[in-house]
C-alpha cells in the first residue's frame, strides 16, 4: 500500500466515523429525581441586614432582590431579643442587627427587625449577649411586637452560635 492510498483510507475512515457519529442519538439526561427515601436538602442563602434594608417600610415596597427571598430558606446573623423581660428560653423572639437593640434604646426601623417563631414551637436558649446565625423561611410581613413594628417574620429552623463562616 502506498502512502497516497494509506492517506485516502484514513481520510475515508474519518469521513465514515464522522457520518456515523453525527446520526447517533444523544445520550439521555441523568435523572434528577432523588432515590426513594432520601430528602432533597435545600441550602440556606446567607443574607445580611443591608439586604433586609431593601424594604421601604413606609409603603411596604421591597427591592427585587428581597422579593426573590420571599419564602426561601435564609440564614441571618444577629442578636436575639426575648419578647418578655428576663426570658431565658422561648419559641418566639426578635432578631436584630446589633446588641442591645430594642431593649434600652429606641428600636431599629421595621426593616431591621425580624420576628422569629421556631418551627414546632421548639424553645431555644435566648442569650442577649451572643451573636447567632438564625436559619428559617423568610416572610416579608409587618407585625406589631412589644418593641415596635417588625418588617419580617421568620419560621425559625435552626439557631447556631455566630462565626464568620
Amino acid at each position: 500500500m502506498t502512502r497516497r492510498s494509506s492517506a485516502r483510507s484514513l481520510a475515508g475512515l474519518a469521513v465514515l466515523l464522522a457520518a456515523t457519529t453525527a446520526f447517533t442519538a444523544p445520550p439521555r439526561a441523568a435523572s434528577v429525581v432523588p432515590p426513594r427515601g432520601t430528602a432533597v436538602v435545600e441550602e440556606a442563602v446567607n443574607i445580611d441586614w443591608r439586604v433586609l434594608a431593601g424594604l421601604d417600610y413606609s409603603n411596604g415596597k421591597a427591592t427585587d432582590t428581597l422579593k426573590k427571598l420571599e419564602g426561601k430558606l435564609v440564614r441571618i446573623p444577629g442578636f436575639v431579643v426575648p419578647l418578655d423581660d428576663f426570658q431565658e428560653e422561648g419559641a418566639e423572639f426578635l432578631l436584630v442587627p446589633y446588641y442591645g437593640a430594642c431593649v434600652h434604646t429606641p428600636p431599629p426601623p421595621p426593616n431591621q427587625i425580624v420576628m422569629v417563631a421556631m418551627d414546632g414551637k421548639k424553645a431555644v436558649k435566648l442569650n442577649l449577649f451572643d451573636a447567632v446565625w438564625m436559619s428559617g423561611r423568610l416572610k416579608i410581613s409587618s407585625v406589631e411586637s412589644p418593641y415596635g413594628t417588625v418588617g419580617y417574620q421568620l419560621d425559625g429552623l435552626k439557631v447556631e452560635p455566630y462565626s464568620s463562616k
